[in-house]
């Protein structure tokens, strides 16, 4: 691995010759250099068992796995030694990309006033209002903020996604804020991300034929890296009618599906009704939070595990092992956690990316609210692992204490446990505050279920007993009719619309 890393820029073999042909815009090699590379550096951050050195049967081109070969649960000294030695790694990674940064970006330079390298940690904290507010002095590829929003407004009225500014992709955030994010990647980012995303989340390999459907509610050049020859992809817009994108699915028949769970919940509706016969053999979740009652429902009507990828306009941040265990992708960033809650490990994440350069990514407060795994993985990697992504720092709802008045923090999973915990009948549901105390209720039942007063009254009891644990007032429930349809704006099942 480390010899041809080394001689990466020498003539690829010709049997990645069809996988090339998709590769329109980039340098083939870098795709492969990049797919190994995360390869590589997941080998040397893994605890593994060890291997047998001979005795396995074989099954045609696959042999079949023996015990020695399967993880352990990882011992808590070796998973300390190769935590730092990946923290050593990230550091040299990140004083010689801070390095760079200086030189490149004049809004970073001036905003870590001379202080050294290897004092990174100390640099301000940004948000993502200070990326947008100094967007033209921070990114490195001269582009204005102007020309990009105005590009990105075009790209999505006309749903083409095509055009280029500078050679370099633009991009919005699917956000609901008024204030949504800009990503900028130049064509070599778009080769890193892709032989990233390709070694993350491909079964079978770069030599495997593969059909790819990804659903997204606005497409870009970036995610149509790989398309052609043994990697096919399509995109399917969220926008248009379900029963149109069925039909496509029928016709091209993916092995997997890329897809945010609102519609991965439609299309596992469409086939438990029978209007859907193609099946994936992989399903990947995107873009929203994976609810648990999404879930099980998804895993149910398809029979597969659904696992997800953590990416948003910040980055690639996070994707299942074989366990379906979600890691940071800390092969790429460093994550600083910003505990909000110590007891039940939640924190806000405090990106650094240090493999991006057109807008680069220097600790870097994100929204979301993330809670860390009570243990290893069984898979042996080192990255941290993620028991689950909650929600947003929006989606915390605060309720005043029953005593001080104070504003007590609800956290969304406790809002969607209550809530789903209220009956087995609910398929649907979203819960919005309005005001200091009132909670706005949505729900869908299972066929042949009515809400009722005992429905309603069982959901108000679960959250006041929530309330009573946590020491704060009971709210008072508005129930409104389930309107949601996947399109343009994420689902957030919780919801908070009020202002403290």
């Amino acid at each position: 691995m480390a010899s041809w890393l080394a001689h990466r820029s020498q003539p690829l073999p010709n049997r990645f010759g069809q996988l090339g042909k998709g590769c329109a815009g980039m340098k083939l090699h870098q795709v492969i250099y990049h797919y190994l590379r995360i390869k590589y550096l997941e080998r040397r951050f893994t605890q593994v068992s060890p291997q047998p050195s001979a005795g396995r049967a074989t099954h045609g081109n696959h042999r079949s796995p023996s015990p020695a070969t399967l993880t352990v649960q990882p011992s808590s000294n070796h998973q300390a030694i190769l935590r730092d030695r990946l923290a050593r790694w990230q550091e040299k990674q990140i004083i010689r990309h801070v390095q760079w940064v200086r030189g490149a970006s004049p809004f970073y330079r001036k905003l870590w006033d001379g202080r050294p390298a290897e004092d990174w940690h100390t640099f301000p904290i940004i948000e993502k209002s200070d990326m947008m507010e100094h967007f033209d002095e921070l990114n490195t590829v001269g582009i204005h903020r102007k020309e990009a929003l105005g590009l990105a407004a075009r790209a999505e009225q006309t749903r083409d996604f095509k055009p280029l500014l500078g050679g370099v992709t633009i991009g919005l955030s699917s956000g609901t804020s008024g204030n949504r994010g800009l990503f900028v990647v130049s064509a070599r980012e778009q080769a890193a991300w892709s032989g990233t995303v390709l070694s993350k989340m491909l079964p079978g390999g770069l030599l495997r034929r593969e059909k790819i459907a990804f659903f997204l509610r606005a497409n870009s050049n970036l995610y149509e890296s790989v398309q052609r020859g043994r990697l096919q992809f399509q995109y399917f817009d969220m926008l248009e009618p379900i029963e149109r994108l069925i039909k496509r699915l029928e016709d091209y028949r993916p092995g997997i599906w890329i897809a945010p769970p609102s519609m991965l919940r439609l299309l596992a509706e469409a086939v438990v009704s029978g209007r859907l016969t193609a099946r994936p053999h992989k399903l990947i979740s995107v873009a929203e939070v994976l609810d648990p009652l999404d879930r099980k429902y998804i895993e149910l009507g398809l029979g597969l595990p659904v696992h997800q990828a953590y990416q948003c306009t910040e980055g690639f941040l996070g994707y299942t092992c074989e366990h379906g265990t979600l890691h940071l992708n800390e092969d790429l960033v460093l994550v600083e956690k910003e505990y909000l809650d110590t007891e039940s490990r939640r924190f806000v994440p405090i990106i650094t990316d240090f493999s991006r350069t057109s807008q680069p990514i220097v600790r870097y407060r994100l929204n979301d609210i993330l809670t860390e795994a009570a243990k290893p993985c069984p898979c042996g990697l080192a990255y941290t692992a993620i028991e689950r992504i909650e929600g947003r720092c929006d989606d915390i709802l605060y309720l005043p204490h029953s005593v001080s008045g104070e504003f007590v923090a609800v956290f969304p999973d406790f809002i969607t446990r209550a809530v789903i915990g209220a009956s087995p009948d609910i398929e649907h549901y979203r819960v919005v505050q309005t005001g200091a105390e009132q909670f706005d209720i949505s729900l869908v039942l299972r066929a042949g279920r009515e809400q009722d007063a005992a429905l309603e009254a069982a959901i108000q009891r679960e959250l006041a007993n929530l309330c009573d644990r946590l020491g704060c007032k009971p709210p008072k429930l508005t129930f409104t009719p389930y309107n949601v349809v996947p399109g343009i704006t994420k689902l957030r099942r919780v919801e908070r619309r009020w202002q403290m």
